[in-house]
């Protein structure tokens, strides 16, 4: 019989990955954007929480920072993302903290140093160099699938080396496309992330939903970042991004950055 508490222990990589999945395309026509995804339990369709994702652009239109807070069913901020893509788009400096439990994580980048670290309620802080090679790290898989989207689309099954801060290293993973009758409707785009090697064959994987007119994250359906209340399995959701970005202000982004966080029940 499969012990399925164990394989979502197992799952870690597959969880982590989830965060950089609710990250969407940014459109290049203001300095700062807004986008909402909605988060419900995949299993019983159950609203758990919703992710408010602020963007800042540089006047070309490249992507400079996202600030995202995650809120319960209340409005109650309980975690928060800060990325920044300047000089490495694909692996950018991070941080990432959850009140509910005080887990930390993220990538530091200052001057040559770049390091990955974790800092869990129960042990002492923990942090490594940053692996070396071609790797994709958190926010920066949207800034991948661009990149890759002709190879995606041709039909290919394309490597990706993910980071994991919890492990303090990045696994194998392969990207390919696969049909969907609700994609094929409206012309979208599917593709699957699957852990490579054995683990491939025992986790989870995940699905996300692509618009083929602006490669915009539309959907996103597997174990997310954020574990359960207790701290323990991570939640399997389904995460929808309704609408496009729409254009905010400055004070907007500054707003959202102090925003004290607060612990509460993730869920109705």
């Amino acid at each position: 019989m499969v012990n399925h508490r164990c394989i979502s222990r197992r799952a870690g990589p597959i969880a982590v990955l989830a965060a950089a999945l609710a990250l969407a395309a940014l459109p290049a026509s203001a300095a700062y954007r807004e986008e909402v995804g909605l988060a419900a339990d995949l299993d019983s369709g159950e609203a758990l929480y919703r992710e408010q994702h602020l963007m800042r652009a540089a006047p070309d239109g490249g992507l400079l920072e996202r600030l995202v807070v995650y809120r319960c069913v209340d409005g109650t901020p309980f975690a928060r993302k800060r990325v920044d893509y300047r000089g490495a788009p694909a692996a950018p400096a991070f941080q990432f903290e959850d009140v509910r439990s005080g887990y930390r994580e993220g990538v530091s980048r200052a001057g040559g140093d770049a390091r990955v670290f974790v800092d869990r309620p129960d042990a002492d802080p923990q942090q490594a160099p940053l692996p070396e090679g071609n790797l994709v790290a958190d926010a920066g898989f949207d800034q991948w699938v661009r990149r890759e989207w002709p190879r995606l689309t041709a039909g290919e099954s394309v490597p990706m080396a993910f980071l994991v801060p919890s492990r303090l290293t990045s696994y194998d993973f392969k990207v390919y496309e696969v049909e969907g009758d609700e994609v094929d409707a409206a012309g979208d785009r599917r593709f699957r992330l699957r852990l490579g090697g054995l683990l491939g064959w025992i986790a989870p994987h995940i699905d996300v939903v692509y618009a083929e007119r602006d490669q915009r994250l539309l959907r996103f359906e597997g174990l997310s970042n954020l574990r359960d209340d207790a701290g323990d399995d991570p939640l399997k959701v389904r995460i929808e991004f309704p609408e496009p970005p729409k254009a905010v202000d400055a004070a907007a982004f500054a707003q959202l950055a102090a925003e004290p966080l607060r612990a509460c029940r993730v869920g109705a």
